[in-house]
């Protein structure tokens, strides 16, 4: 399926512009433990809905502010987080990101991660063998070694329950490596890794709509992405994600992941 990246990308600038209405953002409703949606995260969802329905009207659309049951995904559809870091946005910390994937027949097709704060967008097409950040080609770290390397993590902060697991696994790891971080957005943090910002990035339990984007960049930026044992995600399902260099990526899974396993 082709696309027109530049419509895309004037699409995803333009939701990303309603970022900076603070008087939405502090419209807050919560959804859960630390699970909360504002105005913002419904009005650039409907935006970019809209948008995206009147260029390509054949495809789905899946949103994290809607009903997706009726998906199918043997056919084309858009995958979008308008907002992938609520809470940053909430407080103004300045890491969120509009997140948008097109996947086709159960394939990855392209992915856009638009940081509107920075003015940062990062896309691949799948299978290129390329991936951008505003033009410039990208590509992952060369790291080889955990002592290398700065690592991202994601503490799953919807599931308390994993806290003292994580803890512990984010420790081990804090020891091995130069230092970690926590961005708090998990599309920044896999289009950190696909710029070699960071080395790695994991975290349990994301939605398909925080890593479908992220996980093109990745790869196409000649990285890998899979789940904590290794294997490649499932983009229909909630998984845990673990984005790296490769390299990086195997020592993880093969001396540390095994803490949820």
């Amino acid at each position: 399926m082709q696309i027109e990246m530049q419509k895309l990308f004037e699409i995803v600038r333009e939701g990303g512009a309603l970022f900076r209405n603070r008087k939405e953002a502090a419209h807050v409703h919560v959804k859960g433990v630390s699970d909360y949606v504002t105005e913002v995260d419904f009005h650039v969802q409907e935006l970019i809905r809209t948008k995206l329905m009147q260029e390509w009207p054949q495809v789905q659309f899946m949103g994290e502010e809607k009903d997706n049951s009726e998906i199918d995904f043997s056919k084309a559809v858009w995958i979008l987080d308008p907002v992938d870091g609520t809470t940053n946005l909430i407080h103004d910390f300045r890491q969120s990101a509009v997140s948008l994937a097109l996947y086709d027949g159960g394939k990855p097709v392209c992915g856009v991660v638009y940081q509107p704060y920075t003015e940062e967008l990062f896309h691949a097409v799948s299978g290129s063998g390329e991936a951008f950040l505003n033009g410039e080609p990208i590509h992952v770290s060369g790291a080889a070694r955990m002592e290398e390397c700065l690592i991202s993590i994601g503490t799953a902060p919807y599931e308390h329950e994993y806290a003292e697991r994580n803890f512990e696994l984010f420790k081990k790891i804090f020891l091995d490596c130069q230092d970690i971080r926590r961005l708090g957005s998990a599309a920044v943090d896999l289009a950190y890794v696909a710029c070699g910002r960071t080395d790695a990035f994991f975290e349990m339990n994301l939605k398909p709509w925080d890593f479908a984007a992220g996980r093109i960049l990745v790869e196409e930026a000649g990285g890998t992405v899979t789940d904590f044992e290794g294997n490649s995600p499932d983009f229909r399902n909630k998984g845990s994600i673990l984005g790296s260099n490769g390299i990086i990526g195997k020592l993880l899974v093969e001396n540390y992941m095994q803490l949820f396993s």
